[in-house]
């Protein structure tokens, strides 16, 4: 994986990219986990988010270059 991106002109890092994405499929899971109504089973609901969070953007810094995507 390279370090940036060039859009437009302007090089943005990798990693704020797959931050962005991280943040949006966070987001989708935990409206999803709200809905289920889930979040009474844990303690610390912000917690929970920011692991979640932190346990997307691990996983896509592993998995995009293992399937091909240049970013």
């Amino acid at each position: 994986m390279t370090g940036e991106i060039a859009l437009g002109g302007i090089y943005i890092p990798t990693l704020l990219l797959l931050a962005l994405v991280a943040l949006v499929l966070s987001w989708a899971l935990t409206r999803l986990i709200g809905a289920f109504g889930l979040y009474r089973f844990l303690a610390y609901r912000a917690a929970v988010d920011l692991s979640l969070f932190i346990l997307l953007l691990g996983a896509l810094a592993l998995l995009v270059p293992t399937f091909g995507i240049r970013l």
